[in-house]
């Protein structure tokens, strides 16, 4: 537990493989199997969708962690049966249904990542809008090598983070990326010291929970639509987000501030 943050109420305290906890604006999922390094069960896939469409009202932003030495070593392969092609759609398509949860959700959310962020794990790291690696994280699909394929979003989120060919690199060959590979890819924005993910995701996410929520939602929805749009269907849909997030009163009051100098200038860092 974050020394900031009490368990969460109600649902989502009913959780077993998740543990949830608040401070103020700010929600906190640590991931719990560290015993199987936190990998992606079909319970914890489902727990994860819960907790994304039944985020607090007071929740402005989330950060997603995992217990022990590691985020996520990705799916379960313990858990793995025969299914015929269609189960396995089915099965595809909830791990979509959870992660779309994450990425086009209600708020922003933050991934600190340690140690294995591989496979599923990183197709969840993926989904979350912000990215803090500390010195222990080490990040892979080794699907190529196991005989399957990405199942959770991954060859629509994490090409476009790092390429197609980058992409093809981690799946055919197993090479595996160090944090500062990591970052120098794209895949991560934030690097720390070993142990340190943690507290700069929460400082992140405390920063943005500040932020007008229209201006983090229009962020959040309409940059990757806007990327896969042509150019002028992208500066009409830049149009209308802007005109939406401009009306709104905490924008106008936020404006006010900064036009009568009671707001703070940009900062660095």
């Amino acid at each position: 537990m974050h020394p900031d943050f009490t368990p969460a109420a109600g649902l989502l305290a009913d959780l077993d493989l998740l543990h949830v906890e608040t401070c103020g604006p700010v929600l906190h999922v640590r991931l719990m199997r560290p015993a199987k390094r936190n990998a992606i069960s079909d319970p914890l896939i489902q727990q994860l969708h819960t907790v994304f469409i039944n985020l607090p009202q007071a929740t402005r932003a989330v950060v997603v962690s995992g217990e022990g030495e590691h985020f996520c070593a990705g799916l379960d392969l313990s858990e793995l049966v025969e299914r015929d092609i269609g189960a396995g759609v089915q099965h595809s398509r909830m791990w979509h249904a959870a992660f779309d949860a994450v990425q086009f959700g209600r708020v922003p959310v933050v991934a600190a990542l340690h140690g294995a962020v591989v496979g599923g794990g990183l197709e969840l790291a993926s989904s979350c809008h912000i990215r803090v690696a500390d010195d222990s994280a080490y990040f892979g699909l080794p699907e190529g090598q196991r005989g399957i394929f990405v199942g959770g979003g991954g060859s629509v989120r994490i090409p476009r983070l790092i390429g197609v060919s980058r992409m093809t690199d981690l799946m055919l060959t197993g090479r595996v990326y160090d944090a500062d590979e990591a970052q120098a890819v794209g895949l991560v924005q934030y690097r720390v010291a070993e142990g340190q993910a943690l507290d700069k995701a929460v400082e992140l996410a405390r920063r943005i929970a500040t932020n007008a929520p229209m201006s983090n939602y229009a962020v959040m929805h309409a940059l990757p639509r806007i990327a896969d749009q042509s150019q002028s269907e992208g500066q009409f849909t830049e149009s209308l987000m802007a005109a939406v997030a401009e009306s709104t009163p905490d924008a106008q009051e936020r404006l006010r501030a900064f036009l009568e100098k009671r707001a703070g200038k940009v900062l660095k860092g």
